[in-house]
């Protein structure tokens, strides 16, 4: 599998072009998907045991998407058999005045695992090429010096990221890093679906129906990304939720084509 979702660190990709969110691969029907999920979760489960046992290395699993692509159902239901005594979850949200002050991979940091665990960032450091390249105001409130501010700063915060992983890598920490692309039309399904079921009102944003209207923005976003951030040391994968028939799923499991 990890041939067709892994980025190669070599290519360049087109999300529109290269990746289809509508494509399921092998799994066409509910029932195929729950029986690889179990059996995922069972291999997960054993791997667990020896990094623990071996207390050598410790994963971190990154987890960035579009809204309502699926990060927390993801983290749910893979997770789901791992020793919640092993696992730390993190979600990153707007930085607070605190974390303004310092440089943006700080909060971050704070928060790898340690040997032997494994740590899941929900968003990460990528917002900071994401969001706030999206959103130029964001950068704006940053205290940053201004002569930093500047035309170059994505392509240094690239090559800062990247150089970050290596460190990580370096340090026995494995980097995994997913990004869920679900399409415009099953994302404004799933809004409609939190406005309509009472149970999942908590997950709707008004926020979020603003962001739709950057779609194209944080399409171009991610695909720089990708074509920046996917290294030989820390590969991006890019991960497509299977859409038809989305309200009937469980969990979607990942698949993608070329």
């Amino acid at each position: 599998m990890l041939d067709v979702l892994m980025v190669p660190p070599d290519k360049k990709i087109d999300l529109k072009k290269d990746y289809d969110p509508g494509f399921t691969g092998k799994w066409m029907k509910k029932e195929e998907a729950e029986k690889t999920l179990a059996e995922g979760i069972q291999i997960l489960s054993e791997m667990q045991d020896k990094l623990w046992a071996q207390n050598q290395y410790a994963v971190l699993i990154i987890l960035q998407a579009l809204d309502a692509a699926g990060k927390d159902g993801t983290i749910k239901h893979v997770m789901s058999g791992v020793n919640p005594q092993g696992v730390d979850v993190h979600s990153f949200k707007v930085p607070s005045s605190e974390e303004l002050d310092h440089d943006y991979l700080w909060r971050n940091f704070k928060a790898l695992p340690s040997r032997g665990r494994i740590g899941i960032f929900n968003r990460s450091y990528y917002e900071e090429v994401l969001v706030v390249r999206v959103h130029p105001e964001f950068l704006a409130n940053q205290q940053l010096p201004p002569d930093l501010k500047d035309e170059h700063i994505w392509s240094r915060r690239f090559e800062e990221i990247n150089n970050f992983e290596k460190y990580l890598v370096n340090n026995g920490i494995i980097v995994v890093k997913f990004f869920l692309y679900v399409s415009k039309d099953v994302q404004k399904e799933r809004f409609l679906e939190r406005t309509l079921m009472p149970e999942k009102n908590w997950k709707f944003s008004a926020a979020d129906i603003k962001e739709r209207a950057f779609w194209d923005d944080y399409i171009a976003a991610y695909e720089d990304m990708f074509n920046h951030t996917s290294t030989e040391w820390a590969p991006g994968t890019l991960c497509l939720p299977i859409t038809n028939g989305s309200r009937g799923w469980p969990w979607e499991p990942f698949s993608t084509t070329r």
